[in-house]
């Protein structure tokens, strides 16, 4: 099984209210795009990366460029369309979708992923957080929904069969990870605060 992760950063990030593209945006001094891609790298499940751009990110495309970074302009309708552009454009046999705005994700929790999704034999795998845990982070609660008797939220880290891209409701598993790194993706102001701050005290953690 090949894996290409996609990395879509094209959107408009219209919720931020910012002038600076959302995946330019910092946490601990890097922006976000860079903090994926360092995860992405570290990930041994991972075959190649390819990030998704659009014309309402052209700095991310120019930063990208000049890390060798391979990119793909999207037409940047929306998510699910220009993914599907992506995987369509590229052939990619099996995509792993993750949003450029997840600064806390580690190639580990990646390759645990990929590593599920290898093992549950359906085409496709949504990541989710238990709603109790996006509460406590005051993240966004957005598409949330039942699973097993439980409230979850996507995560926004997908993996499905290239070929079946436009085959519409797939067969997926949900897979629910309980923690910050997975919880966390800037959608707000008060989020890219929040992520600076958790930011901060995993790698306090860590260091012990």
């Amino acid at each position: 099984m090949k894996v290409t992760a996609v990395v879509m950063a094209g959107g408009r990030g219209t919720r931020m209210t910012l002038i600076e593209e959302k995946p330019l945006l910092q946490v601990a001094g890097r922006p976000l795009i860079e903090l994926v891609l360092e995860a992405l790298r570290n990930a041994k499940k991972v075959d190649a990366v390819v990030v998704a751009v659009s014309s309402y990110t052209p700095k991310t495309a120019r930063l990208l460029e000049s890390l060798k970074v391979k990119t793909l302009k999207t037409p940047g309708k929306e998510y699910v369309s220009d993914l599907a552009y992506a995987v369509k454009a590229l052939k990619i046999q099996t995509v792993l979708a993750i949003p450029a705005d997840m600064p806390l994700i580690t190639g580990e929790i990646i390759d645990e992923v990929v590593d599920h999704y290898a093992k549950c034999g359906k085409p496709a795998l949504v990541v989710a957080v238990p709603l109790e845990t996006k509460q406590k982070l005051a993240m966004s609660l957005n598409y949330a929904f039942d699973h097993n008797n439980k409230r979850v939220v996507p995560a926004g880290i997908n993996i499905l069969e290239g070929s079946r891209i436009d085959d519409g409701e797939l067969e997926q598993e949900v897979y629910i990870l309980d923690n910050s790194e997975v919880a966390i993706n800037i959608n707000t102001v008060v989020e890219l605060r929040t992520a600076e701050e958790q930011f901060a005290l995993l790698k306090k953690t860590s260091a012990r």
